[in-house]
Protein backbone atom coordinates (compact mmCIF):
# COMPACT_ATOMS: atom_id res chain seq x y z
CA UNK A 1 0.00 0.00 0.00
CA UNK A 2 3.30 2.30 0.70
CA UNK A 3 4.17 1.90 -2.60
CA UNK A 4 1.17 2.35 -4.03
CA UNK A 5 0.64 5.08 -2.56
CA UNK A 6 4.31 6.81 -3.29
CA UNK A 7 3.15 6.00 -6.94
CA UNK A 8 -0.21 7.80 -6.57
CA UNK A 9 1.84 10.61 -5.40
CA UNK A 10 4.16 10.96 -7.72
CA UNK A 11 3.38 9.38 -10.68
CA UNK A 12 6.42 8.08 -11.45
CA UNK A 13 7.98 4.62 -11.01
CA UNK A 14 11.53 5.37 -9.89
CA UNK A 15 10.70 8.58 -7.57
CA UNK A 16 7.94 6.06 -5.99
CA UNK A 17 10.86 3.59 -5.87
CA UNK A 18 12.98 5.73 -3.87
CA UNK A 19 10.41 7.05 -1.41
CA UNK A 20 9.03 3.91 -0.65
CA UNK A 21 12.86 1.95 -0.78
CA UNK A 22 12.20 -0.41 -3.42
CA UNK A 23 13.66 -1.06 -6.91
CA UNK A 24 11.11 0.90 -9.95
CA UNK A 25 10.30 -2.64 -11.45
CA UNK A 26 8.84 -4.08 -7.88
CA UNK A 27 6.64 -0.55 -8.10
CA UNK A 28 6.27 -1.21 -12.15
CA UNK A 29 4.42 -4.55 -11.05
CA UNK A 30 2.40 -3.52 -8.33
CA UNK A 31 0.93 -0.34 -10.13
CA UNK A 32 0.70 -3.39 -13.15
CA UNK A 33 -1.56 -5.96 -10.76
CA UNK A 34 -3.57 -3.06 -9.55
CA UNK A 35 -4.50 -2.25 -13.04
CA UNK A 36 -5.06 -5.72 -13.85
CA UNK A 37 -7.19 -5.82 -10.80
CA UNK A 38 -5.27 -8.70 -9.22
CA UNK A 39 -6.39 -9.68 -5.62
CA UNK A 40 -2.84 -10.48 -4.50
CA UNK A 41 0.22 -8.89 -6.69
CA UNK A 42 2.64 -11.04 -7.06
CA UNK A 43 1.28 -14.32 -5.79
CA UNK A 44 3.43 -16.90 -7.32
CA UNK A 45 1.93 -19.56 -9.49
CA UNK A 46 1.52 -23.24 -7.98
CA UNK A 47 4.50 -25.40 -8.53
CA UNK A 48 4.09 -29.31 -9.63
CA UNK A 49 4.15 -31.11 -6.98
CA UNK A 50 6.10 -34.96 -6.65
CA UNK A 51 2.52 -36.51 -5.66
CA UNK A 52 0.82 -34.77 -8.35
CA UNK A 53 0.62 -38.37 -10.67
CA UNK A 54 -0.38 -40.13 -7.24
CA UNK A 55 -3.23 -38.25 -6.34
CA UNK A 56 -5.55 -40.14 -8.38
CA UNK A 57 -4.74 -43.35 -6.90
CA UNK A 58 -4.99 -41.38 -3.58
CA UNK A 59 -8.90 -40.38 -3.88
CA UNK A 60 -9.10 -43.90 -5.24
CA UNK A 61 -8.16 -45.10 -1.83
CA UNK A 62 -10.01 -42.22 0.33
CA UNK A 63 -12.95 -43.09 -1.50
CA UNK A 64 -13.26 -46.74 -1.03
CA UNK A 65 -12.42 -46.52 2.63
CA UNK A 66 -15.37 -43.90 3.04
CA UNK A 67 -12.47 -41.34 4.14
CA UNK A 68 -10.94 -43.57 7.01
CA UNK A 69 -7.73 -45.09 5.59
CA UNK A 70 -4.64 -43.89 7.21
CA UNK A 71 -1.14 -41.90 5.77
CA UNK A 72 0.88 -44.36 6.09
CA UNK A 73 -1.43 -47.00 4.34
CA UNK A 74 -1.77 -44.70 1.26
CA UNK A 75 2.12 -43.66 1.62
CA UNK A 76 2.94 -47.74 1.55
CA UNK A 77 0.65 -48.40 -1.60
CA UNK A 78 2.36 -45.45 -3.10
CA UNK A 79 5.54 -46.74 -2.76
CA UNK A 80 4.68 -49.66 -3.91
CA UNK A 81 3.84 -48.01 -7.01
CA UNK A 82 7.26 -46.21 -8.00
CA UNK A 83 6.51 -43.25 -5.66
CA UNK A 84 9.63 -41.41 -4.68
CA UNK A 85 8.18 -38.88 -2.32
CA UNK A 86 8.31 -38.25 1.65
CA UNK A 87 5.59 -39.54 3.46
CA UNK A 88 4.88 -36.33 4.68
CA UNK A 89 4.08 -34.95 1.15
CA UNK A 90 1.75 -38.14 1.32
CA UNK A 91 -0.06 -36.95 4.70
CA UNK A 92 -0.89 -33.68 3.38
CA UNK A 93 -2.23 -35.10 -0.30
CA UNK A 94 -4.30 -37.58 2.11
CA UNK A 95 -5.49 -34.55 4.30
CA UNK A 96 -6.83 -32.59 1.20
CA UNK A 97 -8.37 -35.30 -0.37
CA UNK A 98 -10.30 -36.59 2.84
CA UNK A 99 -11.33 -33.16 3.29
CA UNK A 100 -12.73 -32.82 -0.06
CA UNK A 101 -14.37 -36.18 0.49
CA UNK A 102 -16.25 -35.15 3.85
CA UNK A 103 -16.96 -31.88 2.15
CA UNK A 104 -19.94 -33.19 -0.25
CA UNK A 105 -20.93 -35.98 2.85
CA UNK A 106 -20.96 -34.18 6.08
CA UNK A 107 -23.60 -34.54 7.88
CA UNK A 108 -26.17 -31.65 8.06
CA UNK A 109 -28.66 -31.70 11.18
CA UNK A 110 -31.94 -30.04 11.20
CA UNK A 111 -32.14 -27.81 14.67
CA UNK A 112 -34.58 -29.74 17.18
CA UNK A 113 -37.23 -27.18 18.69
CA UNK A 114 -38.78 -28.91 21.32
CA UNK A 115 -41.98 -29.43 22.47
CA UNK A 116 -42.57 -28.58 26.68
CA UNK A 117 -44.03 -32.13 28.10
CA UNK A 118 -43.29 -33.61 25.29
CA UNK A 119 -39.53 -35.70 25.35
CA UNK A 120 -37.76 -37.31 27.58
CA UNK A 121 -34.60 -39.10 26.92
CA UNK A 122 -32.53 -41.65 29.07
CA UNK A 123 -28.97 -43.07 28.68
CA UNK A 124 -26.15 -44.92 30.68
CA UNK A 125 -22.48 -44.27 31.52
CA UNK A 126 -20.19 -46.51 33.44
CA UNK A 127 -19.83 -44.97 36.76
CA UNK A 128 -16.79 -45.69 39.83
CA UNK A 129 -16.01 -48.72 41.05
CA UNK A 130 -17.55 -48.39 44.53
CA UNK A 131 -16.06 -51.90 47.12
CA UNK A 132 -14.23 -53.71 44.47
CA UNK A 133 -17.80 -53.52 42.32
CA UNK A 134 -18.95 -51.74 39.43
CA UNK A 135 -21.63 -49.29 39.18
CA UNK A 136 -23.71 -47.49 36.31
CA UNK A 137 -24.68 -44.39 35.64
CA UNK A 138 -28.09 -43.78 34.85
CA UNK A 139 -29.24 -39.99 32.87
CA UNK A 140 -32.39 -38.83 31.91
CA UNK A 141 -32.97 -35.53 30.13
CA UNK A 142 -36.02 -33.55 29.90
CA UNK A 143 -35.28 -32.31 25.88
CA UNK A 144 -37.34 -29.03 26.98
CA UNK A 145 -36.05 -27.41 30.27
CA UNK A 146 -32.76 -29.51 30.26
CA UNK A 147 -33.51 -31.24 33.56
CA UNK A 148 -31.20 -33.60 34.70
CA UNK A 149 -31.27 -36.24 36.51
CA UNK A 150 -28.15 -38.85 37.24
CA UNK A 151 -28.70 -42.16 39.59
CA UNK A 152 -26.30 -44.76 40.55
CA UNK A 153 -27.16 -48.28 39.54
CA UNK A 154 -25.53 -51.83 40.49
CA UNK A 155 -26.90 -53.20 37.15
CA UNK A 156 -28.78 -52.68 33.83
CA UNK A 157 -31.63 -55.40 34.19
CA UNK A 158 -34.89 -54.53 33.39
CA UNK A 159 -36.56 -53.91 37.03
CA UNK A 160 -33.24 -51.87 38.03
CA UNK A 161 -33.68 -49.48 34.95
CA UNK A 162 -37.67 -49.41 35.36
CA UNK A 163 -37.07 -48.17 38.75
CA UNK A 164 -34.77 -45.41 38.49
CA UNK A 165 -36.73 -43.99 35.36
CA UNK A 166 -39.41 -44.15 38.05
CA UNK A 167 -37.70 -42.14 40.34
CA UNK A 168 -36.36 -39.98 37.91
CA UNK A 169 -39.69 -39.04 36.79
CA UNK A 170 -40.88 -38.85 39.74
CA UNK A 171 -38.14 -36.19 40.59
CA UNK A 172 -39.15 -34.53 37.50
CA UNK A 173 -42.73 -34.14 39.01
CA UNK A 174 -44.45 -35.57 36.01
CA UNK A 175 -44.52 -38.10 32.93
CA UNK A 176 -44.16 -36.90 28.98
CA UNK A 177 -45.37 -38.17 26.52
CA UNK A 178 -42.33 -39.96 24.68
CA UNK A 179 -39.41 -41.81 26.57
CA UNK A 180 -36.59 -42.11 24.37
CA UNK A 181 -33.43 -44.85 24.70
CA UNK A 182 -31.25 -47.01 22.97
CA UNK A 183 -32.39 -50.64 21.31
CA UNK A 184 -31.44 -52.95 24.51
CA UNK A 185 -33.04 -56.22 25.32
CA UNK A 186 -34.67 -54.79 27.80
CA UNK A 187 -36.47 -51.96 25.60
CA UNK A 188 -36.50 -53.85 21.76
CA UNK A 189 -36.13 -57.50 21.50
CA UNK A 190 -35.14 -57.83 18.30
CA UNK A 191 -35.55 -56.19 14.74
CA UNK A 192 -37.50 -57.18 11.77
CA UNK A 193 -36.98 -55.42 8.72
CA UNK A 194 -35.17 -52.47 10.04
CA UNK A 195 -38.34 -51.73 12.73
CA UNK A 196 -37.57 -52.53 16.26
CA UNK A 197 -39.83 -54.89 18.12
CA UNK A 198 -40.83 -53.62 21.52
CA UNK A 199 -40.25 -56.01 25.21
CA UNK A 200 -43.32 -56.69 26.50
CA UNK A 201 -42.24 -55.88 29.53
CA UNK A 202 -41.51 -52.06 27.90
CA UNK A 203 -44.76 -51.89 26.40
CA UNK A 204 -46.41 -53.12 30.28
CA UNK A 205 -44.32 -50.10 31.51
CA UNK A 206 -45.63 -47.48 28.62
CA UNK A 207 -48.74 -48.25 29.61
CA UNK A 208 -48.69 -47.76 33.17
CA UNK A 209 -47.34 -44.69 33.32
CA UNK A 210 -49.03 -43.61 30.07
CA UNK A 211 -45.76 -42.50 28.08
CA UNK A 212 -44.77 -44.02 25.02
CA UNK A 213 -40.85 -45.70 24.29
CA UNK A 214 -39.07 -45.14 21.94
CA UNK A 215 -35.98 -45.90 20.97
CA UNK A 216 -33.11 -43.95 18.71
CA UNK A 217 -31.48 -45.42 15.25
CA UNK A 218 -29.07 -48.35 16.39
CA UNK A 219 -25.28 -46.93 16.27
CA UNK A 220 -26.73 -43.20 16.02
CA UNK A 221 -25.92 -41.52 19.26
CA UNK A 222 -26.94 -38.29 17.89
CA UNK A 223 -30.45 -39.02 17.52
CA UNK A 224 -30.41 -38.34 21.61
CA UNK A 225 -27.48 -36.09 22.05
CA UNK A 226 -28.80 -34.54 24.92
CA UNK A 227 -28.83 -37.84 27.11
CA UNK A 228 -25.42 -38.64 25.62
CA UNK A 229 -24.07 -35.10 26.59
CA UNK A 230 -25.60 -35.76 30.01
CA UNK A 231 -23.89 -38.83 30.24
CA UNK A 232 -20.58 -36.96 29.38
CA UNK A 233 -20.97 -34.15 31.97
CA UNK A 234 -21.64 -36.93 34.98
CA UNK A 235 -18.80 -39.27 33.77
CA UNK A 236 -16.60 -36.20 33.69
CA UNK A 237 -17.75 -34.42 37.17
CA UNK A 238 -18.46 -37.48 39.07
CA UNK A 239 -15.79 -40.60 38.44
CA UNK A 240 -12.57 -39.71 39.27
CA UNK A 241 -10.00 -39.29 37.28
CA UNK A 242 -6.59 -37.42 37.27
CA UNK A 243 -8.72 -34.58 35.40
CA UNK A 244 -10.60 -34.06 38.07
CA UNK A 245 -9.09 -35.11 41.16
CA UNK A 246 -11.97 -36.80 42.89
CA UNK A 247 -11.37 -39.26 45.67
CA UNK A 248 -12.75 -42.48 45.39
CA UNK A 249 -16.20 -43.47 46.97
CA UNK A 250 -16.11 -45.57 50.60
CA UNK A 251 -19.66 -46.60 50.10
CA UNK A 252 -22.77 -46.62 47.99
CA UNK A 253 -24.40 -43.93 49.68
CA UNK A 254 -21.19 -41.83 49.39
CA UNK A 255 -21.65 -42.19 45.66
CA UNK A 256 -25.83 -41.05 45.93
CA UNK A 257 -25.22 -38.26 47.44
CA UNK A 258 -22.43 -37.30 45.23
CA UNK A 259 -25.21 -37.62 42.64
CA UNK A 260 -27.39 -35.53 44.24
CA UNK A 261 -25.00 -32.52 44.48
CA UNK A 262 -24.08 -32.84 40.85
CA UNK A 263 -28.02 -32.41 39.74
CA UNK A 264 -28.54 -29.73 42.04
CA UNK A 265 -25.73 -27.79 40.56
CA UNK A 266 -26.52 -28.39 36.88
CA UNK A 267 -30.21 -27.80 37.40
CA UNK A 268 -29.49 -24.24 39.31
CA UNK A 269 -27.01 -23.01 36.78
CA UNK A 270 -27.83 -21.51 33.86
CA UNK A 271 -28.20 -23.52 30.35
CA UNK A 272 -25.67 -22.30 27.41
CA UNK A 273 -28.84 -23.06 25.15
CA UNK A 274 -31.52 -21.51 26.71
CA UNK A 275 -29.92 -18.81 29.66
CA UNK A 276 -31.91 -20.06 32.47
CA UNK A 277 -31.39 -22.53 34.79
CA UNK A 278 -33.09 -26.11 34.28
CA UNK A 279 -34.69 -26.03 37.55
CA UNK A 280 -36.73 -22.41 36.59
CA UNK A 281 -37.87 -24.33 33.17
CA UNK A 282 -39.07 -27.11 34.91
CA UNK A 283 -41.35 -25.49 36.75
CA UNK A 284 -42.78 -24.07 33.68
CA UNK A 285 -42.47 -27.57 31.97
CA UNK A 286 -44.54 -29.36 34.91
CA UNK A 287 -48.01 -28.16 33.72
CA UNK A 288 -47.25 -29.48 30.54
CA UNK A 289 -46.43 -32.90 31.92
CA UNK A 290 -48.91 -35.69 32.77
CA UNK A 291 -49.59 -36.68 36.50
CA UNK A 292 -47.57 -38.93 37.93
CA UNK A 293 -49.62 -42.90 39.13
CA UNK A 294 -49.92 -43.28 42.67
CA UNK A 295 -47.82 -46.61 42.63
CA UNK A 296 -45.00 -47.28 40.58
CA UNK A 297 -44.99 -50.06 38.52
CA UNK A 298 -44.18 -53.34 40.51
CA UNK A 299 -44.42 -56.09 37.92
CA UNK A 300 -41.35 -56.32 37.72
CA UNK A 301 -39.81 -55.82 41.19
CA UNK A 302 -40.40 -59.10 42.38
CA UNK A 303 -42.48 -60.87 44.87
CA UNK A 304 -43.99 -58.51 47.92
CA UNK A 305 -42.52 -59.88 51.28
CA UNK A 306 -43.31 -58.71 54.78
CA UNK A 307 -40.10 -58.00 57.11
CA UNK A 308 -39.77 -59.45 60.65
CA UNK A 309 -41.08 -56.81 62.95
CA UNK A 310 -37.93 -58.03 65.35
CA UNK A 311 -35.78 -59.82 63.43
CA UNK A 312 -35.50 -57.13 60.30
CA UNK A 313 -35.32 -60.59 58.14
CA UNK A 314 -37.12 -61.59 54.65
CA UNK A 315 -38.08 -64.99 53.93
CA UNK A 316 -37.21 -65.45 49.87
CA UNK A 317 -37.33 -68.72 48.16
CA UNK A 318 -36.31 -71.00 51.42
CA UNK A 319 -33.34 -68.79 51.99
CA UNK A 320 -33.49 -65.01 54.90
CA UNK A 321 -32.04 -62.21 53.70
CA UNK A 322 -31.63 -58.67 55.74
CA UNK A 323 -32.62 -55.61 55.25
CA UNK A 324 -32.11 -52.10 57.01
CA UNK A 325 -33.88 -52.20 60.27
CA UNK A 326 -36.00 -49.47 60.05
CA UNK A 327 -38.35 -50.92 57.78
CA UNK A 328 -38.84 -54.01 60.33
CA UNK A 329 -42.56 -54.36 59.61
CA UNK A 330 -43.28 -52.86 56.25
CA UNK A 331 -43.39 -54.70 52.65
CA UNK A 332 -40.97 -54.90 50.10
CA UNK A 333 -40.17 -56.36 47.18
CA UNK A 334 -37.34 -59.36 46.32
CA UNK A 335 -36.10 -60.60 43.25
CA UNK A 336 -33.76 -62.81 42.03
CA UNK A 337 -31.06 -61.74 39.40
CA UNK A 338 -29.18 -64.26 38.82
CA UNK A 339 -26.74 -64.97 41.71
CA UNK A 340 -27.98 -62.17 43.96
CA UNK A 341 -31.50 -61.14 45.77
CA UNK A 342 -32.32 -57.89 45.03
CA UNK A 343 -35.15 -56.21 47.58
CA UNK A 344 -36.42 -53.36 46.77
CA UNK A 345 -38.59 -50.68 49.04
CA UNK A 346 -41.32 -49.08 47.61
CA UNK A 347 -40.93 -45.09 49.80
CA UNK A 348 -42.75 -42.07 49.08
CA UNK A 349 -39.95 -41.26 46.18
CA UNK A 350 -40.28 -44.17 44.57
CA UNK A 351 -38.88 -47.70 44.39
CA UNK A 352 -35.11 -47.62 46.11
CA UNK A 353 -32.71 -50.87 46.66
CA UNK A 354 -32.52 -51.12 50.04
CA UNK A 355 -30.41 -54.49 50.04
CA UNK A 356 -28.73 -56.83 47.73
CA UNK A 357 -27.48 -59.97 49.11
CA UNK A 358 -25.84 -63.48 47.60
CA UNK A 359 -28.55 -66.06 46.93
CA UNK A 360 -28.21 -68.74 49.85
CA UNK A 361 -30.17 -71.62 51.18
CA UNK A 362 -32.23 -72.68 54.31
CA UNK A 363 -30.43 -72.36 57.71
CA UNK A 364 -28.36 -69.68 56.64
CA UNK A 365 -29.72 -66.71 56.81
CA UNK A 366 -27.54 -63.94 54.24
CA UNK A 367 -26.63 -60.98 56.91
CA UNK A 368 -25.12 -57.29 56.48
CA UNK A 369 -23.90 -55.64 59.55
CA UNK A 370 -24.81 -52.44 58.53
CA UNK A 371 -28.79 -53.38 58.26
CA UNK A 372 -28.70 -53.51 62.48
CA UNK A 373 -28.47 -51.46 65.34
CA UNK A 374 -25.51 -51.49 67.42
CA UNK A 375 -25.27 -54.66 70.14
CA UNK A 376 -23.29 -55.06 73.16
CA UNK A 377 -20.19 -56.90 72.70
CA UNK A 378 -21.55 -60.29 73.75
CA UNK A 379 -23.74 -61.56 76.33
CA UNK A 380 -21.79 -61.43 79.32
CA UNK A 381 -20.85 -57.51 78.73
CA UNK A 382 -22.37 -55.18 81.53
CA UNK A 383 -22.25 -51.62 81.88
CA UNK A 384 -22.45 -49.88 84.54
CA UNK A 385 -25.82 -48.42 85.89
CA UNK A 386 -25.86 -46.67 89.23
CA UNK A 387 -28.88 -47.19 91.84
CA UNK A 388 -27.37 -45.11 94.56
CA UNK A 389 -26.08 -41.63 95.37
CA UNK A 390 -22.77 -43.54 96.30
CA UNK A 391 -22.05 -45.80 93.46
CA UNK A 392 -23.59 -42.38 91.17
CA UNK A 393 -20.61 -40.52 92.75
CA UNK A 394 -18.22 -43.24 92.02
CA UNK A 395 -18.80 -43.99 88.40
CA UNK A 396 -19.09 -39.75 87.68
CA UNK A 397 -15.41 -40.33 88.08
CA UNK A 398 -14.73 -40.77 84.43
CA UNK A 399 -14.48 -44.14 82.24
CA UNK A 400 -11.55 -45.53 84.42
CA UNK A 401 -13.65 -45.63 87.55
CA UNK A 402 -16.49 -47.51 85.57
CA UNK A 403 -13.70 -50.36 84.24
CA UNK A 404 -12.45 -50.58 87.32
CA UNK A 405 -15.83 -51.57 88.56
CA UNK A 406 -16.27 -54.03 85.80
CA UNK A 407 -12.93 -55.42 86.06
CA UNK A 408 -13.05 -55.81 90.49
CA UNK A 409 -16.37 -57.34 89.86
CA UNK A 410 -15.40 -59.87 87.31
CA UNK A 411 -12.39 -60.89 89.91
CA UNK A 412 -14.77 -61.26 92.74
CA UNK A 413 -13.15 -58.36 94.80
CA UNK A 414 -14.56 -58.09 98.42
CA UNK A 415 -15.67 -54.97 99.69
CA UNK A 416 -16.26 -53.08 96.58
CA UNK A 417 -18.42 -50.62 98.19
CA UNK A 418 -15.48 -49.39 100.92
CA UNK A 419 -13.20 -49.12 98.39
CA UNK A 420 -15.40 -47.12 96.08
CA UNK A 421 -16.13 -44.80 98.69
CA UNK A 422 -12.49 -44.52 99.76
CA UNK A 423 -11.66 -43.73 95.95
CA UNK A 424 -14.46 -41.08 96.29
CA UNK A 425 -12.95 -39.20 99.16
CA UNK A 426 -9.25 -39.79 97.58
CA UNK A 427 -10.57 -37.30 94.58
CA UNK A 428 -11.71 -34.39 96.78
CA UNK A 429 -8.23 -34.15 97.64
CA UNK A 430 -6.26 -35.56 94.76
CA UNK A 431 -9.10 -34.45 91.70
CA UNK A 432 -11.65 -36.75 89.97
CA UNK A 433 -9.02 -36.55 87.04
CA UNK A 434 -6.03 -38.02 88.79
CA UNK A 435 -7.99 -40.61 90.57
CA UNK A 436 -10.06 -41.96 87.67
CA UNK A 437 -6.67 -42.46 85.80
CA UNK A 438 -5.09 -44.26 89.06
CA UNK A 439 -8.68 -46.41 88.64
CA UNK A 440 -7.47 -47.48 85.23
CA UNK A 441 -4.21 -48.40 85.61
CA UNK A 442 -5.69 -50.89 88.78
CA UNK A 443 -8.48 -52.26 86.51
CA UNK A 444 -5.29 -52.83 84.16
CA UNK A 445 -3.25 -54.13 86.45
CA UNK A 446 -5.08 -56.32 88.12
CA UNK A 447 -4.77 -54.61 91.39
CA UNK A 448 -8.03 -54.69 93.37
CA UNK A 449 -6.16 -55.28 97.19
CA UNK A 450 -6.47 -53.07 100.16
CA UNK A 451 -3.90 -49.98 99.65
CA UNK A 452 -3.51 -50.76 95.96
CA UNK A 453 -5.13 -47.32 95.14
CA UNK A 454 -3.47 -45.00 97.38
CA UNK A 455 -0.07 -46.71 96.32
CA UNK A 456 -0.79 -45.90 92.72
CA UNK A 457 -1.29 -42.53 93.28
CA UNK A 458 1.11 -41.80 95.44
CA UNK A 459 3.65 -43.37 92.17
CA UNK A 460 1.93 -41.39 89.77
CA UNK A 461 2.68 -38.12 92.23
CA UNK A 462 6.33 -39.05 92.32
CA UNK A 463 6.92 -40.61 89.10
CA UNK A 464 9.78 -38.83 86.45
CA UNK A 465 7.63 -36.37 84.09
CA UNK A 466 7.79 -38.70 81.07
CA UNK A 467 5.93 -41.60 83.01
CA UNK A 468 9.06 -44.10 83.14
CA UNK A 469 10.83 -44.51 86.45
CA UNK A 470 14.48 -45.49 85.96
CA UNK A 471 16.93 -47.43 88.77
CA UNK A 472 19.50 -45.42 89.84
CA UNK A 473 23.80 -46.70 89.54
CA UNK A 474 23.78 -47.28 93.26
CA UNK A 475 20.23 -50.04 92.88
CA UNK A 476 21.89 -52.14 90.12
CA UNK A 477 22.48 -56.00 90.60
CA UNK A 478 24.81 -55.77 87.67
CA UNK A 479 28.54 -56.39 88.74
CA UNK A 480 30.13 -53.73 86.91
CA UNK A 481 33.53 -53.54 85.04
CA UNK A 482 35.79 -53.31 87.75
CA UNK A 483 37.46 -56.66 87.87
CA UNK A 484 38.82 -55.97 84.23
CA UNK A 485 41.08 -53.47 85.09
CA UNK A 486 43.80 -55.63 86.57
CA UNK A 487 43.37 -58.06 83.28
CA UNK A 488 47.13 -57.63 81.38
CA UNK A 489 48.65 -56.45 84.56
CA UNK A 490 49.29 -60.32 86.53
CA UNK A 491 47.02 -59.13 89.10
CA UNK A 492 43.94 -60.95 88.06
CA UNK A 493 41.50 -62.36 90.19
CA UNK A 494 40.99 -66.11 90.53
Amino acid sequence: MEILEAYDLTGSLRDAGELAGCSHHTVGRYVAARAAGALVPGARPVRASVVDPYRGKIEELVERSRGKIRADVVHDKLVAMGYPGAARTTRRAVARAKAAYGAGRRRVFRPWVPEPGMWAQYDFGQGPRVGGSGTVLFCLWLAWSRFRVVLPLLDRAAPTVFAAVDVALRRAGGVPTYLLTDNEKTVTVEHVAGVAVRNPAAVAFGRHYGLTVATCLPADPQTKGGSEATVRIAKADLVPTEANLRAGYGSFAELEAACELFCAQVNDRPHRATRRPPAQMLAEERARLHPLPLRPFTVLLGAARRVGSTTALVSFEGGQYSVPHPLAGQVVRVRRHGEQVVITHLGAGGPVEVARHRATTAGSPALDETHFPPVPAGPAARTPRPRSAGEAEFCALGDGARLWLVEAAAAGTSRMRVKMAEAVTLAGLHGSGTVDRALGAAATAGRFSEGDLAAILTHQATAAPGGTSRAGEGHTLAQGTAGWNALGTGQARR
